[in-house]
């Protein structure tokens, strides 16, 4: 798609623009934070920064500040996010987002940009469905004007869906997701080699609560032994088919096994599989030394990947947030 940026420059002015990271951080953020203040900006609008995610939303205050061009500057290749993220039990009741709603037309914000999971996106959509109905109250309540309510009749979001996991219908890559596997490819690599020594099995647990992306393309580039993931829970007897496969690989010359389990592995019956679970039962039948690994969350830490940051980039660059600040999306 073609893009004429020149006829973008100061096409948003007079509009206001917010950004917030919520849930689980995931690498890139800070680049979907740096890419949506710098087009926001580009075009003409003002853009906000809001902080601790939907907390700051509800909180108001400091937790909104005015941003410019050199509030972004140098953190492309930061981890985590700068402007901070909160799981918020306050957002998910009416008082909380008639709060936020407030808050917001405080400052004449009506396009709000969320990157988080899929919680803090369901939490936007019913933001914006509400958001007719929050400035009908807030009149009512004599917190703001009836002309400002009519100033401000349609609140814009626009969803950037930051998880490491992978795990959202309709991208092929979230925001995260390379970032956190190039995290367990290294882990996987620096196991290998001291199981190698030891003659040891391994049990790896990755994230993935109901997704097993990370799992199942770690164990593919890492040539794992055997993997669990919710969404293929393995046939009754696997016990038996895992530990012939394990043997096997030794009986063929191998110094070592690596299982790789998603945290949110099930059997056929519902019940989870747990790391502890594979290492006393290969413990037990095969008398292997046996390891297991939690990677936790070290799996959401350390630089994001090119992939990642080029990833966010785009999706701003490519008109996403210029559309949602120059034209008015009608539900």
């Amino acid at each position: 798609m073609h893009v004429d940026f020149e006829k973008l420059r100061m096409s948003g002015a007079g509009k206001a623009i917010a950004v917030l990271t919520s849930g689980g951080d995931a690498q890139g953020m800070n680049a979907a934070v740096r890419a949506v203040t710098r087009m926001g900006i580009y075009v003409g609008a003002k853009v906000y920064l809001i902080y601790e995610g939907y907390q700051g939303l509800v909180d108001g205050g400091d937790h909104i500040k005015l941003a410019n061009w050199q509030s972004v500057t140098n953190i492309i290749q930061l981890g985590g996010t700068i402007i901070g993220s909160a799981r918020c039990k306050a957002f998910t009741t009416r008082e909380g987002r008639l709060s936020a709603a407030f808050h917001l037309v405080q400052r004449g914000i009506t396009n709000l940009c969320v990157c988080g999971g899929d919680g803090s996106l369901t939490g936007a959509n019913i933001f914006r469905s509400e958001w007719s109905d929050l400035l009908s109250e807030l009149v009512r309540q004599g917190r703001i004007t009836d002309s400002l309510a009519q100033q401000y009749t349609h609140l814009n979001i626009v969803g950037l869906v930051g998880s490491i996991d992978n795990d959202f219908c309709g991208t092929d890559m979230t925001i995260g997701a390379d970032s956190a596997l190039h995290r367990i490819m290294e882990v996987i690599d620096a196991i290998t080699t001291t199981a190698q020594s030891h003659q040891r099995t391994f049990v790896l647990e990755v994230m993935g609560r109901h997704c097993g992306y990370l799992a199942v393309v770690s164990a593919l580039a890492s040539g794992a032994d055997w993997l669990f993931i919710p969404e293929a829970p393995p046939e009754d007897g696997w016990e038996d088919h895992m530990c012939a496969r394990l043997g096997e690989s030794r009986s063929k010359g191998s110094r070592l096994n690596i299982v790789i389990i998603a945290e949110g592995a099930i059997d056929k019956h519902g019940q989870p599989i747990s790391s502890n679970y594979v290492k006393d039962l290969v413990v037990q039948r095969l008398g292997y030394d046996t390891r297991v690994t939690v990677l936790g969350h070290v799996q959401r830490g350390g630089t994001p990947s090119a992939f990642d940051r080029v990833l966010v980039s785009i999706m701003l660059l490519c008109i996403r947030v210029a559309r949602l600040i120059v034209k008015r999306l009608r539900p």
